[in-house]
């Protein structure tokens, strides 16, 4: 019998097998070159960019562009014109320095304020302080709307009272109420649960006292949690509208929300100058949130791990 060749089944080393190499690509899984969440995540996007693109729009169109149906999606010749007529209009430089003065206020005095007390919360005990923050804690749950009468005639009294000039349709109207949060007490105290307390003992061996290590220590620390509760303070402030709207009357006093309502007559409104004016209030916000986005990942990561 004569010795017939066997094929050998081993490959030369750098060479492919024939065969594997047709098998292996129907056992690849085919993989997008993003991330699957992508495909909702842009949608959603767009639906939340639309209005601030509409508005954007309609600030650039003339009134009969703005009142046209069905709409135009570009205007024809952009009129950049309203932003200073929407400007003139009205005080705008008055309101935006009434909305600046009453955020600069608040702001100080909640980072102040809820620093303190979300430490007292977090660190100090004392009787009842279980049963005080939850009472702190249930004034959450309540709208503003079932407050907003108290509230009302708690300013007036002290207004009368206490401070002379400081009630009803004075810009201080607006700082008393929100010169601290609850959200903001809650929201750095378990920012400050998060800090290692062993920090905090061993300065107080070294004798700082208590006030010290927060202030050298624990708020040094909690920089991305009050960046972010600054952040948000600032925006609830200036767009703040249904309490001002309540205890302002007068257009010394108003606010850049109350201000938009110089656009808007009991029969027509004057869109354009109204968008406009949304515009340029929309402009410090965007500057305050670009500046502090970085950190409110870091901050609402960090806070509420610890009960």
């Amino acid at each position: 019998m004569t010795d017939t060749a066997i094929p050998s089944v081993k490959t030369v080393a750098g060479e492919q097998d024939p065969a594997r190499s047709t098998i292996e690509p129907s056992r690849r899984r085919f993989r997008l070159p993003f991330s699957p969440w992508h495909l909702v995540l842009i949608p959603t996007s767009f639906i939340l960019v639309v209005p601030l693109l509409w508005m954007l729009i309609t600030s650039l169109q003339t009134p009969g562009e703005a009142n046209k149906f069905p709409p135009d999606l570009l205007p024809a010749n952009p009129r950049w014109q309203n932003y200073p007529d929407a400007w003139q209009a009205a005080p705008f430089g008055h309101f935006f320095l009434n909305s600046a003065s009453v955020t600069l206020v608040v702001l100080a005095s909640n980072l102040l304020v809820c620093s303190l007390a979300g430490y007292a919360f977090a660190r100090i005990r004392f009787l009842g302080r279980g049963a005080l923050f939850l009472a702190l804690m249930a004034t959450l749950m309540v709208p503003f709307q079932v407050t907003m009468i108290p509230v009302f005639l708690i300013v007036k009294w002290f207004g009368d009272n206490v401070w002379a000039g400081m009630g009803i349709d004075h810009i201080g109207a607006l700082m008393l109420p929100n010169l601290a949060t609850a959200f903001g007490i809650f929201f750095l105290r378990q920012f400050f649960l998060t800090v290692p307390v062993e920090v905090e003992e061993a300065a107080r061996v070294d004798g700082t006292s208590r006030l010290g290590v927060l202030v050298k220590i624990v708020l040094p620390l909690s920089l991305p949690a009050l960046s972010t509760l600054a952040a948000l303070t600032v925006l609830t402030s200036w767009n703040d509208f249904l309490w001002p709207l309540i205890v302002i009357t007068s257009t010394d006093t108003m606010t850049v929300p109350l201000g938009m309502s110089y656009f808007q007559g009991a029969h027509t409104t004057q869109w354009p100058l109204l968008m406009a004016a949304n515009v340029m209030s929309l402009l410090p916000m965007l500057l305050v949130f670009v500046v502090a986005q970085r950190y409110f990942v870091q901050s609402v990561a960090s806070t509420g791990l610890k009960g």
